[in-house]
């Protein structure tokens, strides 16, 4: 029997910003073609997350054709005041998105939170809802709306594309509550996109890796979902 640990969902806004964190932190921003896997990790933990799961983003699929749109920006200038910059976005997206989740084996003090039903229906309802907090496409500026779909249901602009292949891109970051260590490491790769699915490798799976700087884990409370109001109304979860 499947586990019941995995999820579909559509993402679309009018603008995303899909970038290397390293490298953004002034300047002039250009967003990858394509979601990185980081991103869609995050737009996942905006619809829900705890402590006790780590979500892992299985495959994504392009539903629209990949634009860009530049915009004039006025970022604040490290030095005070604002600086000129010209931002290019990727306009109109729309994406289909699997992914599971995992225990957090790092997180010996949540064992008793690893029920594997309730995890997922609560997940499955915050998609219905379109998420717990507000969703972004690589950047605050740009909302995104999440609700449920089937993936590779409905047609999509590059179903019969063929193969497109990308150079090194940002895959995501270790942290280390997930990692295990006291470090903070960013991942790359090399993605390919067959007929607009992207699979995604998992994160061990990255050869190309940094280490961002040493990091003590920041370990949350465990409060229960009672406390976050997730539960109330729902019957089907053994509190």
């Amino acid at each position: 029997m499947e586990k019941e640990n995995k999820v579909e969902f559509k993402v679309s806004g009018k603008y995303a910003l899909f970038t290397d964190p390293l490298t953004k932190l002034g300047g002039e921003k250009c967003s990858y073609h394509i979601p990185t896997y980081e991103a869609l990790k995050g737009v996942l933990s905006s619809v829900y997350w705890k402590p006790t799961i780590i979500w892992i983003i299985d495959k994504m699929r392009v539903m629209k054709r990949i634009r860009t749109q530049t915009r004039s920006a006025k970022p604040i200038d490290y030095s005070g005041g604002n600086s000129l910059a010209i931002y290019t976005y990727l306009s109109d997206v729309e994406y289909q998105v699997q992914a599971h989740f995992e225990w957090n084996e790092h997180r010996e003090d949540m064992k008793e939170d690893r029920n594997e039903n309730k995890h997922f229906f609560v997940a499955k309802r915050m998609i219905e809802r379109g998420g717990r907090r507000d969703v972004f496409l690589g950047a605050r500026e740009c909302q995104g709306y999440v609700e449920p779909c089937k993936f590779g249901e409905a047609e999509g602009e590059y179903d019969d594309y063929g193969e497109l292949s990308f150079d090194l891109m940002f895959h995501g970051f270790d942290y280390p509550d997930e990692l295990g260590k006291n470090e903070f490491q960013a991942r790359f790769w090399r993605p390919k996109m067959v007929n607009g699915k992207v699979d995604f490798i998992r994160p061990e799976e990255c050869s190309i890796g940094k280490v961002v700087r040493n990091m003590n884990a920041n370990r949350p409370e465990s409060n229960g979902l009672e406390e976050d109001g997730i539960l109330e109304g729902y019957e089907g979860v053994v509190k």
